[in-house]
């Protein structure tokens, strides 16, 4: 296990951001565990959150030169890694993110920044059962963008009916390459390490038996 994915996990689990018991998702579906990215952010961790997301995204082999980050998590994901890029490489990252409602005065129009012409990063906070990053995409589209890759906190290796991941059946329709800082197979290797036998076997009855 890498050491950027084994730091996500130390704090993710110290922070709370990460919780284990018996949950209900946004889809519905039932879950041994609940990852929520704003219990990082409350606790003053976006610095060391976007250290992690520069990690996986200096291993991307597409160049990009817009990020976007997704209303409202997205947002303070984009802004931090950008900030750390420029940092390291001497040069400007544009943003861009989107509202939630369309503005009708002003500069108006669904974004702030722009992606015309332009290829687009797309970062989030985790991937589930994809709608968020269709959307994402869809909405970069739309704006005379092109998104060439994207990246995520925590994969959750959702299943699909023919028996592959989210992830998998999103990089061949989408046809871009999707990385994430961890994965929900290496939690329970991280959990086994860390002898909470409980908690990781909580997590393999779920998605690996």
């Amino acid at each position: 296990m890498n050491k950027t994915q084994n730091n996500f996990f130390s704090l993710a689990i110290k922070e709370q951001a990460l919780l284990f018991g018996d949950f209900t998702l946004k889809s519905g579906k039932k879950s041994p565990y609940f990852f929520n990215i704003a219990a990082l952010l409350e606790g003053g961790f976006l610095h060391e959150l976007s250290l992690m997301y520069l990690d996986v995204v200096e291993q991307l082999e597409e160049p990009y030169e817009v990020i976007f980050g997704p209303a409202y998590k997205g947002i303070p994901i984009a802004s931090s890694l950008a900030t750390q890029l420029g940092l390291k490489n001497s040069k400007a990252y544009p943003v861009c993110f989107d509202r939630k409602e369309e503005k009708d005065h002003g500069e108006g129009g669904v974004l702030i920044g722009s992606v015309e012409n332009k290829r687009v990063l797309v970062v989030d906070d985790v991937l589930t059962a994809g709608s968020a990053l269709r959307n994402a995409i869809k909405l970069v589209n739309e704006s005379g963008g092109k998104v060439v890759a994207a990246v995520v906190a925590l994969d959750r290796e959702e299943k699909n009916k023919d028996a592959g991941t989210v992830k998998e059946s999103l990089e061949g329709e989408l046809n871009i390459p999707i990385r994430s800082i961890a994965s929900i197979s290496r939690l329970t290797n991280f959990l086994e390490q860390e002898n909470l036998q409980e908690q990781a076997d909580l997590i393999k009855r779920h998605y690996f038996e």
